[in-house]
C-alpha cells in the first residue's frame, strides 16, 4: 500500500493558523512537555540574533510532523517541544501587547497573532471564544495538559509554579519586558521575524504509522518515541475512568525499575511478543516489527486484563539477571545455582537466548517448583545454545531452535529440545572447536568453567577481561626455546584464558607466568587462585595444550551432564537421591569428588 506525505515549508504564522481547521493535539503516547528555561532562552537569543544582524533570509526552525487522525485533528508525532514552545512565546507576545499602547503595530500584531492561537470569525476577523485554542495536549503522564490551555486561554501562569509550561511563560513574559524597556523600537522586527521569517518544515503523513517512522528517521535530539509509548496509550483509552489512574501509577512504577536494570519497557515488550507468538504457536523465522506484531487485530493481545502483570513480572526477571538482585517476591532470586547459570547466559553472543527464559519464567514462575524446574531448564538450554554456537556461530543456527523451544516450553517445564545430532559426532566437532572457539563465545565458556570450580561461592565479579595466561604481545625470552612464530599459534587457545578481574588484569599487564601469579592469587574467581598457586613460575606451549585438552574435555563433560546429548533431565541428581544416597551424595560433593 502507498503512502502519501506532503512537505511543504510553512511561516510559523501560516502553520499555527492551520490548527483552526484542524487542531494540533500532543497525543496520548507522548511523553511530557519537557522543554526548560536553557531551551527557551536559546531560541529566544537565537531568533533575536538572527534579527539583530539584520539578515534578509529566513530562520529554519526546523520539522513538525503530524498527521490527521479519526477526530480531524493534526496528532504531532514529532515538534511537540517547539511547536508548544511557539504557542507559549506567542501567547506572552500576545500579552505584552495588551499591555502597550494603542497604536498600528500594536494593533496589526495582535490581529496576526489572535489567529495562531484561537478560532477568529471568517468575516470580522475578530476571537469568538477565546476559549476555543489551537492546540491541546492529551500526554497521559503529564499532569499540566490543562495548565498549558489555561495559560493559552488566559494569559496568566502563577508565579511559583514548577510545570514546563508557567515556568517557560514567565520567563518568556520576563524576557520580553526586559527587551521592550531596552529596545522598545527593536520589539516589533522580533515579532515580525517570529510569525513571518521563522520557518518551519510541516511534513503531513497520512498515516500514524508512516508519521512514526519518518520520525525515527529524523530524530537525533533525546529519546525517540517508542512502540511503548504508543502501546501505553492504547492501553490507557481500552480502560474505564476507574481504571486509569492506577494504570499511569504501575507504568511509572515500570518504568522505574526497568530503567535501574539497565532495560527499557520496550525491552519488555520484545520479550513478551516471542511469549505470545508462542501461545499462538507460531514459527516463523521472521521476526515481525514490535508496532506491527501487536497492532494485528486492532492491537487485541494489549487489551488482556493480565499484560501488565506479565510485564512486571518479566520486569523482575531482569532486575534479577541483570542487577543480581534478591527480591522477596521471587523466592528463586536467591539461589546460588540459577543465578550462576543465567549470569553464563548473559554473556551469549545475541538476544536469542532471552527469548526461552522469558517464556519458560512467564508460564511456570508461580508454581511452587519453579526454583527447581527453572535450574533444570537453564542448565540443558544453556548447554544446548551454547554447544549450538561453537558448532556454528551464527544467529540463523539457533533461530528456528528457539522458536520451536519456545512452544515446547508452553507445553511442559521439562521441554523437548531440538535434536543436536548424533552425540559422537557432535562430540568431536566439539572437541575441535574448543581448542580455538569464536571469539564471541570465550566469555562464556570462561564463566562456565569458572563456575565449575566448587571452590567459586559467589558470583564473578561484574567487571572481568578475558586474560591471556601467555600474553598476546609476545617475545622470544630464555623461558622457553621456541621462536616468535611457533609460540603465536598457541596464544589464542582456550587454555591459554581465563576470567581475570579487570582492576587486577590491568596491574598484572602483559607480564610473563611468573610475574603474574601474585596478581592472580589475590583474584576473587576460584580457578585463578588456584592457578596462581602453581609451582613452576613457567607456562609454556605445551601447559596450554594440556590445559586446552583439560577444560575442552570438562566443558563437553559439562554439557554431556546438563542434557544436551541425552534424554531430557527429570530432575537435578540430588532430587532424584533416596534419603540414604542423598546423604552420600552430599559428602561426595564436599571432598570434591562431585561437582554439580
Amino acid at each position: 500500500m502507498s503512502t502519501s506525505i506532503e512537505v511543504n515549508k510553512e511561516s510559523v504564522s501560516s502553520l499555527l493558523i492551520s490548527g483552526k481547521d484542524n487542531q494540533f493535539v500532543i497525543p496520548e503516547y507522548q511523553r511530557p512537555y519537557a522543554w526548560g528555561e536553557d531551551q527557551c532562552r536559546t531560541l529566544w537569543d537565537d531568533i533575536l540574533t538572527f534579527v539583530q544582524n539584520g539578515n534578509e533570509s529566513t530562520y529554519f526552525l526546523g520539522t513538525v510532523v503530524t498527521y490527521i487522525n479519526d477526530s480531524n485533528q493534526q496528532e504531532v508525532i514529532d515538534g511537540q517541544q517547539r511547536i508548544t514552545t511557539l504557542f507559549l512565546l506567542l501567547r506572552a507576545i500576545y500579552t505584552k501587547l495588551a499591555t502597550m499602547p494603542e497604536g498600528k503595530e500594536v494593533n496589526n500584531f495582535k490581529s496576526k497573532i489572535e489567529p495562531c492561537i484561537w478560532d477568529t470569525n471568517d468575516y470580522t476577523g475578530e476571537v469568538d471564544n477565546f476559549d476555543k485554542v489551537h492546540i491541546s495536549s492529551q500526554v497521559i503522564t503529564d499532569e499540566a495538559n490543562d495548565v498549558f490551555v489555561d495559560i493559552l486561554k488566559t494569559g496568566d501562569a502563577v508565579k511559583n509554579a514548577k510545570d514546563n509550561y508557567s515556568v517557560n511563560y514567565i520567563l518568556f513574559q520576563n524576557l520580553l519586558d526586559e527587551f521592550a524597556k531596552d529596545e522598545p523600537f527593536e520589539c516589533f522586527k522580533f515579532f515580525k521575524c517570529i510569525l513571518d521569517d521563522c520557518i518551519m518544515l510541516p511534513i503531513e503523513c497520512d498515516t500514524q504509522d508512516t508519521a512514526l517512522t519518518i520520525f525515527s528517521t529524523l530524530n537525533d535530539r533525546g529519546l525517540p518515541l517508542s512502540d511503548a509509548d504508543i502501546f501505553k496509550a492504547k492501553i490507557y483509552n481500552n480502560l474505564d475512568a476507574s481504571e486509569k489512574s492506577k494504570f499511569i501509577e504501575r507504568w511509572k512504577d515500570l518504568d522505574d525499575l526497568t530503567k535501574s536494570s539497565g532495560i527499557s519497557i520496550q525491552d519488555l515488550f520484545y520479550y513478551y511478543m516471542f511469549y505470545v507468538r508462542a501461545i499462538k504457536g507460531d514459527r516463523s523465522t521472521t521476526t515481525p516489527g514490535l508496532r506491527k506484531y501487536f497492532a494485528r487485530d486492532s492491537f487485541a493481545a494489549l487489551y488482556n486484563p493480565g499484560v501488565m502483570d506479565d510485564l512486571e513480572n518479566l520486569a523482575n526477571l531482569w532486575v534479577v539477571i541483570y542487577n543480581r538482585e534478591e527480591l522477596e517476591t521471587e523466592s528463586w532470586s536467591s539461589n546460588f545455582e540459577v543465578k550462576k547459570l543465567l549470569d553464563c547466559l548473559k554473556n551469549y553472543p545475541n538476544e536469542f537466548w532471552k527469548y526461552p527464559v522469558s517464556v519458560f519464567y512467564l508460564k511456570y514462575h508461580v508454581e511452587s517448583d519453579f526454583c527447581e524446574t527453572f535450574k533444570v531448564f537453564c542448565k540443558h538450554f544453556l548447554a544446548f545454545i551454547c554447544a549450538k554456537f561453537i558448532l556454528k556461530p551464527t544467529i540463523s543456527a539457533v533461530k528456528q531452535n528457539v522458536l520451536d523451544l519456545n512452544i515446547a516450553i508452553l507445553e511442559s517445564n521439562n521441554p523437548i529440545f531440538p535434536n543436536t545430532g548424533n552425540a559422537e559426532e557432535i562430540t568431536n566437532q566439539l572437541i575441535e572447536l574448543l581448542k580455538n572457539p569464536h571469539y564471541r563465545s570465550v566469555r562464556m565458556l570462561l564463566q562456565i568453567l569458572a563456575y565449575n570450580s566448587v571452590e567459586q561461592k559467589t558470583l564473578l565479579p561484574e567487571k572481568w577481561e578475558i586474560e591471556h595466561i601467555l600474553p598476546r604481545k609476545w617475545s622470544a625470552t630464555s623461558l622457553f626455546d621456541k621462536t616468535k612464530n611457533e609460540v603465536d599459534p598457541y596464544i589464542e587457545m582456550l587454555g591459554n584464558k581465563i576470567a581475570f578481574e579487570k582492576r587486577l588484569n590491568i596491574q598484572a599487564n602483559n607480564g610473563y607466568f611468573g610475574k603474574k601469579k601474585s596478581e592472580y592469587e589475590k583474584s576473587e574467581i576460584a580457578v585463578v587462585k588456584e592457578l596462581g598457586k602453581k609451582e613452576s613460575d613457567d607456562w609454556t606451549p605445551d601447559d596450554i595444550v594440556l590445559r586446552t585438552q583439560s577444560v575442552s574435555d570438562e566443558i563437553i563433560e559439562t554439557f554431556r551432564n546438563w542434557g544436551l546429548f541425552g534424554e531430557n533431565i527429570c530432575a537435578d541428581t540430588e532430587s532424584r537421591l533416596t534419603p540414604e544416597l542423598k546423604q552420600a551424595y552430599e559428602q561426595l560433593k564436599e571432598m570434591g569428588v562431585i561437582n554439580d
